[in-house]
């Protein structure tokens, strides 16, 4: 909506989009939140995690300090048209994979995943970002790598206790027929 007013007007816009953000002191407890924090509440409490399709789609997780050095960045640099940046790592990961690597940090492994081979409507089975605009125009480079960014959330995750509202977000998803 800001382009397009952006365009009308003539006023100089800059949007980024966002990809799988994580980092520390995210809501656990909230079931619309980033995957990560789902797998994580689903481990702490006790609970396999819920993953969808065959758990090979790919995701771009990016780092919460990397969104905020994007957010500076963009607002450094002088714009004169409406632009779009995709904030990401630009690397991507399968989501079974990441489930392991965050279980074995909490070592929770012993918690095996339910893949329910169900699709959520609107989901795309790989979604990772070009972020070639972001490097080129704003100067934006990805400083936190996944595994950097995983060790630091288990390390936060291990003094917190969360509510597992995901079995309600499920139901919730299915009650609405948005699950195939």
């Amino acid at each position: 909506m800001s382009i397009i007013v952006g365009n009308a007007y003539h006023i100089p816009v800059v949007a980024l989009r966002f990809f799988n953000v994580f980092g520390t002191r995210q809501s656990l407890s909230n079931p619309y939140t980033g995957v990560l924090a789902i797998f994580a509440s689903r481990l702490l409490n006790s609970n396999c995690p819920l993953i969808f399709e065959d758990g090979l789609q790919q995701r771009d997780f990016v780092s919460v300090y990397d969104v905020v050095q994007a957010c500076r960045l963009a607002l450094e640099v002088p714009q004169e048209s409406c632009q779009v940046f995709n904030v990401g790592s630009g690397t991507s990961h399968n989501i079974l994979e990441v489930l392991e690597q965050l279980a074995q940090l909490l070592q929770c492994e012993q918690i095996k995943p339910a893949i329910t081979n169900n699709y959520r409507a609107g989901d795309i089975r790989h979604c990772f970002a070009d972020i070639t605009a972001a490097q080129n125009l704003l100067g934006y480079r990805p400083r936190v790598s996944f595994e950097e960014g995983l060790t630091e959330l288990a390390e936060w995750l291990r003094g917190q206790i969360p509510e597992d509202y995901a079995p309600v977000a499920h139901a919730e998803l299915s009650a609405r027929g948005l699950t195939l």
